[in-house]
């Protein structure tokens, strides 16, 4: 829970610990598509952006294999290249790159303050925060050994490596509905594994699932494995069958696609901007614009729909060029 930082306004001290403070015109929080792009637009508009790059340098690109869909790479990238592309070209402007993560932050007067690894005070003129969100797993160990082996939380971003395959995606509700007819669009069959014996999609959605020909809904289904050699060939479910009864089943599958949902990264943020009941942080619509001035956030952490590279970007030139508008005003 949210503790009211103990600060002293004139020490810059946090509690009786000593914190070094440093003033800058713009910092952005978080790497990927969506905090290299506005860094990129931040320094070439002169802003001198400082970026911490978070636990996860990148972002949620980095654990792609490949990427296909970003324009710009007609034979295609991997996650780890592309991000590390995005990151020279920021940096090439003069975007200060630094590793560390914000740990509290405090939007309550005009200079917005936030604390890195607990210890170092930024003070910043804007902030723009691009910490992303992170995609919610089922914890299985098999989840990591075949990560990026047919393990895949984006349908719309990996199922092009599946054309004519069989895959599975797990969930019940809208997004888990959705997946499953993307797929089903390039797949030979999609299993969708449901743990319950209904689908807490949308009444539409779960009509639309149910009637495309080649789902089969695997009701009250949990998995329990996946097997392989080296990559996913098949995974192991458990059948509840009532009456504490169950039964193992095998399917053969060459992907395995999480639906379970995603987390925004915006713990810290919450005690001063408005987010959804996921924790997306709502900005101002067609804007960046959060409801603290000289707060803007982009990328996943403020986007529930679409979560998607190119997009992001496009919301990191946004919040670059709100930022670069709100100081002129500020300034004259």
């Amino acid at each position: 829970m949210f503790k009211p930082l103990d600060i002293n306004e004139n020490t810059g001290k946090k509690g009786n610990e000593p914190v070094d403070a440093e003033r800058v015109k713009c910092l952005i929080i978080g790497s990927g598509p969506a905090g290299y792009t506005a860094a990129i637009y931040a320094a070439r508009a002169n802003l001198s952006p400082v970026m911490y790059e978070g636990l996860q340098p990148g972002g949620q690109l980095t654990t792609t294999t490949e990427v296909e869909n970003y324009p710009g790479y007609p034979e295609g990238v991997t996650g780890p290249v592309m991000m590390e592309d995005l990151k020279k070209q920021a940096q090439r402007f003069g975007t200060d790159v630094r590793w560390g993560m914000a740990t509290e932050v405090d939007f309550s007067g005009d200079v917005h303050k936030v604390w890195i690894d607990e210890t170092k005070l930024i003070e910043a003129e804007t902030v723009i925060i691009a910490t992303g969100a992170t995609a919610k797993y089922l914890g299985l160990e098999d989840e990591k050994k075949y990560a990026g082996g047919g393990v895949s939380a984006c349908a719309t971003c990996d199922g092009f490596f599946y054309r004519g395959k069989d895959v599975a995606v797990v969930g019940g509700g809208d997004t888990a509905a959705e997946e499953a007819m993307y797929l089903a669009g390039l797949c030979n069959k999609v299993y969708l594994i449901v743990r319950r014996d209904e689908l807490r999609a949308s009444k539409v959605m779960a009509e639309r699932a149910m009637k495309t020909p080649n789902i089969e809904i695997l009701w009250k289904h949990q998995t329990k494995g996946l097997f392989g050699n080296g990559v996913v060939e098949g995974a192991t479910l458990v059948k509840n069958l009532g009456e504490q009864d169950e039964e193992e089943v095998t399917i053969k599958i060459d992907g395995f696609f999480l639906a379970i949902g995603h987390k925004p990264n915006s713990d810290i943020f919450k005690p001063y901007l408005d987010t959804d009941e996921v924790g997306y942080i709502k900005t101002v619509p067609g804007t960046s614009k959060t409801k603290v001035p000289g707060v803007f956030a982009c990328g996943d952490v403020q986007d529930p729909v679409y979560r998607q590279a190119v997009t992001a970007a496009g919301s990191g030139c946004m919040a670059a060029i709100d930022a670069e508008r709100y100081l002129s005003e500020k300034h004259g």
